[in-house]
């Protein structure tokens, strides 16, 4: 029996971004060739995602048989059940991770769907601080950056998505060998609710850049 939780939530956002195309393109009543073109693209692009799957769980990626909204609707839910968790963190890991703020305010850590996480974050109002938690090369990660809220609705650096974001910069940790005092402040638009943003995310290269830029990795 095939237990092992394979799929990331990104991946799984992105494979519901390549169902939502294909269901897009049976909609415009495209020729059978193009629709079959646009299926087996998006099929490509699936298996792609994850390289080192096995033989089942490649066929279980497998799209192309599907048909109606009901099948679909079965493979994302089938697929559900193999999603790999976000690795489980304890307030006194994150109180580590964050040893300069001695008043910390953490989410409730038993409130949030650690299925549906790509990275773990939490803004504190209190002092326009946001927090992100990721796991980076296997080792859990947090940075903090100063949040400044925006009226406007923009595009997210993460997910990509448009809706309600805030502008939050960090200063990196790193150094130019020429200059001690040098520091780099990098600023993003970022959606200012993070559960949101992690149900669009379906690409961590900018998140992993950020992070790695802000600490200087």
């Amino acid at each position: 029996m095939m237990t092992e939780k394979f799929i990331k939530n990104e991946q799984l956002n992105f494979i519901k971004t390549q169902i939502t195309l294909i269901k897009d393109s049976v909609r415009k009543n495209l020729p059978p060739t193009v629709l079959a073109a646009v299926i087996d693209l998006a099929n490509a692009k699936i298996l792609d995602l994850i390289p080192n799957a096995s033989l089942d769980q490649q066929k279980m990626l497998d799209l192309s048989k599907l048909k109606s909204d009901d099948e679909y609707e079965q493979y994302v839910q089938r697929l559900s059940d193999f999603l790999r968790p976000f690795p489980r963190v304890t307030e006194q890991q994150l109180k580590k991770m964050f040893p300069k703020n001695k008043k910390l305010k953490l989410p409730d850590l038993s409130q949030i769907d650690h299925s549906q996480l790509t990275y773990l974050s939490w803004n504190d109002l209190g002092s326009n601080k946001k927090f992100i938690v990721y796991e980076l090369e296997g080792t859990m990660a947090g940075i903090e950056c100063k949040l400044t809220p925006t009226s406007k609705k923009n595009i997210c650096s993460f997910c990509n998505g448009f809706g309600e974001v805030a502008y939050f910069s960090t200063v990196t940790k790193a150094k130019k060998s020429k200059n001690p005092d040098y520091y780099k402040a990098i600023g993003n638009l970022i959606c200012t609710d993070s559960s949101e943003c992690n149900k669009k995310i379906t690409n961590v290269e900018y998140l992993t850049t950020f992070l790695k830029d802000s600490l200087g990795m």
